[in-house]
């Protein structure tokens, strides 16, 4: 099992500190771990985030929707967006009746990458954790907020 303390070869001035510290690293050895994941895929792990969010919606949405959804807030969001529409796996949808409103659908082709993505790749994170111990996780989470 990891310990922060080692990994990172440092001393905390009390366990609030290190706690932050620890989610910190975690959130970053996440990140990496699916960085590392979604590159076989052509995409980034915001550009997932924003697949799934148009696959669950299950209709046309406007992209404050999208941001407002995304796990990770990103300014770039259009931008991330912009290379999406490129690769085929969403579209942009003029509406009738307001030109300046644009929604954003996904495609036949970002259906199927995200049906060659398993849905159980981050599992192997957890796997450490029993049910209880993440729903206290969570919710520990959850209160910090």
């Amino acid at each position: 099992m990891g310990d922060i303390s080692k990994d990172i070869n440092s001393k905390f001035a009390n366990n609030r500190i290190k706690a932050l510290l620890n989610i910190l690293y975690t959130a970053n050895w996440i990140s990496g771990f699916q960085n590392d994941f979604f590159k076989k895929y052509g995409i980034s792990p915001q550009q997932y985030n924003i697949l799934r969010i148009l696959k669950g919606a299950g209709e046309p949405v406007n992209v404050q929707i999208i941001k407002d959804r995304m796990i990770e807030r990103s300014p770039n969001a259009t931008r991330l967006m912009d290379k999406l529409c490129a690769k085929n796996y969403i579209e942009r949808l003029a509406c009738d009746h307001d030109r300046r409103v644009v929604k954003i659908a996904i495609t036949k082709e970002g259906n199927a990458l995200l049906d060659a993505i398993p849905d159980n790749f981050n599992s192997h994170l957890l796997k450490n954790l029993t049910e209880d111990e993440a729903e206290q996780l969570s919710n520990l989470l959850d209160k910090m907020r």
